[in-house]
């Protein structure tokens, strides 16, 4: 790809100039040790902060089918204040085609038209897609769910600050259990800082590409000295 989509609002791109599809594989499924993270699972819930043009959803299902226990359902919960359109995901994750091309069609046929409030789609036979529109810190204290692993995908903190909140932090600390895991393709200390506060194990390791680092982390369900973070 020689370009990639960028948002205006927030002056940066949905995802990486190298590859957008690796940088997802890297930073949030193996982030999150998945697919181990759902071995023996009956129901697992993935929460999101950023749908953007959903391919970190595709990548998961494709790795779902591919992977999944048996009989189990994937719960996948994403949040997004500035959402694209079907038309606009069919078209930026076209060069994909060859590895997603049947998830990202399954998606674009259910993608809501009115993108309002929040919206479950069911789609596929154990896979429910629950999108939320509006803004994370108000919608993210309205929800409810068991969630075993976040990707925290929201534009980089210094040009979308108000995604990377208290807020957002104590309430994923709520809506986790002991065990639970998150990635983000952030290493900003404000960042880390915040989700060690609210009960996260936070670790820097290395990004995707020429990013020299991104972190990840397990809920505690306590606080810990912050100090080298």
């Amino acid at each position: 790809m020689t370009t990639v989509p960028r948002s205006e609002i927030f002056d940066d791109v949905y995802f990486s100039v190298a590859d957008g599809l690796a940088e997802t594989r890297h930073v949030f499924l193996d982030g999150n040790g998945l697919p181990d993270a759902w071995e023996g699972r009956e129901h697992f819930t993935i929460c999101e902060t950023g749908f953007g043009t959903g391919l970190n959803f595709l990548a998961v299902w494709k790795l779902w089918k591919a992977c999944k226990p048996e009989g189990a359902r994937l719960h996948y919960i994403s949040f997004e204040k500035y959402p694209v359109s079907g038309a606009y995901i069919a078209e930026v994750l076209a060069p994909w085609q060859d590895e997603i091309g049947e998830e990202r069609y399954a998606l674009v046929g259910g993608y809501p038209k009115k993108q309002i409030g929040s919206c479950r789609v069911e789609i596929s036979s154990n896979v429910i897609l629950t999108l939320v529109f509006g803004d994370v810190n108000e919608e993210i204290i309205k929800t409810e769910a068991d969630v075993d692993c976040w990707f925290l995908d929201g534009f980089k903190p210094s040009s979308n600050p108000d995604m990377w909140s208290k807020t957002v932090f104590e309430n994923m600390a709520r809506l986790s259990h002991l065990g639970t895991t998150f990635a983000t393709f952030t290493a900003a200390g404000f960042v880390r800082r915040g989700l060690a506060e609210a009960g996260f194990d936070v670790r820097k390791v290395p990004g995707f590409g020429r990013k020299r680092e991104m972190a990840v982390g397990v809920y505690q369900a306590g606080t810990r000295p912050v100090s080298s973070l």
